[in-house]
């Protein structure tokens, strides 16, 4: 009891050195594995999921990330004078922009469960800049405390830990909350066999889709005939360069196919259906990635509205929170939050644009000046009036003289 009341007033120091039976690591291993099927092995195979993950981390950190400050009549207002602001617009640290530093960590989410940066701060405590930690060089631990803290192994180094406030940790879905799980750990079922069917297609391939043969002799044939018989086989029928060459049997052989070929298969319908899947697990449809027979303008418009609503708004709050979390105090996240601008992908066509910019200007929700910023045009003066255009043609009318 004396030694926990003592340990509530000792400081948390990070240190370098490791005692693997030291930290509690909540019962459950450091990294959850996914079996045979790694993240390299399905981006390695899969040109959908390479598609997929690309497409979620390009189009997340290309939309912009900016810092509002809660007003007190519920409104707010973009905050641009302090350093975060910076790191998250413009430079995350010398040596990376603020877009490659989010690809990094929403990739790192698809293919890993958990994305991790290091938090660089001044002597006020404000984040001055963010470095990358690779996923499998970052254990996380549980202090007696019940706080956080990461062990960072770099390659050649001794292990360093971080306290919880030194790391920006961003986690998939979870079921402890302490670790994420990436989609391709959570459907390695799916993956695997989607794997496997890649890898059966590209057998055939080389093979010059033909499958494997087999013949038979009426009489029976020594070890030196098979064998005379199987490289000549091969000789003028092994191999892509032999395709089409034609086969010359003797003596009553027959030549029977020993394996299904990949029409009786149905590789083709199957690799098509696995494509689907592996869309699925990512939340991205199938059309913004290609896999469609046709698509019409109202099918990609909805295709767009998919990815938005599916994919991209569920990541961005996770990294939004994560972000306020770990880069903003207590009285910070009191008085202001961190949001992803995702309209500019819903836009639409101009017809659509200004169909809605002119109702939203009629009921007066947006003003000239407003509609004009969307649009990347300049504002002028006098253009911030918002006054609904009903109330102005009502109060611009001539009114009838009394007789």
């Amino acid at each position: 009891m004396i030694d926990r009341i003592l340990s509530a007033f000792k400081p948390e120091r990070r240190v370098t050195d490791y005692n693997p039976f030291a930290p509690d690591v909540w019962g459950r291993a450091i990294h959850s594995g996914s079996g045979h099927v790694s993240s390299g092995k399905v981006l390695g195979n899969l040109a959908v999921a390479v598609r997929c993950v690309s497409l979620r981390s390009e189009l997340l950190a290309s939309q912009p990330l900016k810092i509002y400050r809660k007003l007190p009549n519920g409104d707010r207002e973009r905050v641009s004078d302090t350093p975060l602001s910076d790191v998250l617009s413009d430079l995350a640290n010398p040596l990376m922009t603020a877009f490659e530093m989010r690809e990094f960590l929403t990739r790192s989410l698809d293919t890993d469960g958990n994305g991790y940066a290091r938090i660089e701060r001044n002597g006020r405590g404000q984040v001055t800049a963010l470095w990358p930690l690779m996923p499998d060089s970052v254990a996380v631990e549980r202090m007696e405390s019940g706080r956080l803290r990461y062990r960072v192994t770099l390659p050649g180094q001794s292990p360093t830990r971080l306290l919880q406030e030194e790391v920006l940790h961003v986690r998939a879905s979870s079921e402890d909350g302490l670790i994420g799980r990436s989609p391709i750990t959570i459907a390695r079922g799916s993956l695997g066999m989607a794997i496997a069917q890649n890898e059966t297609a590209e057998n055939l391939a080389a093979n010059g889709l033909r499958p494997a043969a087999a013949f038979t002799h009426p009489n029976k044939l020594s070890v030196e005939a098979v064998e005379n018989i199987r490289n000549a086989y091969m000789e003028t029928n092994g191999g892509p360069w032999n395709a089409g060459k034609p086969i010359v049997l003797q003596e009553g052989m027959t030549l029977s196919h020993a394996s299904f070929s990949a029409e009786d298969a149905e590789l083709l319908e199957s690799r098509k259906l696995s494509n689907e899947d592996v869309a699925r697990i990512f939340g991205v449809p199938p059309a913004s990635v290609g896999i469609s027979t046709s698509v019409s303008y109202g099918s990609a418009q909805q295709a767009a509205q998919d990815l938005v609503s599916n994919a991209l708004a569920p990541l961005a709050a996770r990294v939004e929170q994560a972000m306020q979390r770990c880069l903003l105090s207590a009285e910070g996240r009191r008085t202001m939050f961190i949001e992803h601008d995702l309209s500019g992908l819903l836009r639409g066509d101009a017809s659509t644009r200004w169909s809605t910019y002119q109702t939203g200007r009629q009921i007066g929700a947006l003003s000239n000046n407003e509609i004009r910023r969307f649009e990347n045009l300049p504002a002028y003066d006098g253009g911030d009036d918002r006054t609904p255009l009903s109330n102005q043609s009502q109060s611009s009318e001539p009114v009838a003289s009394e007789r």
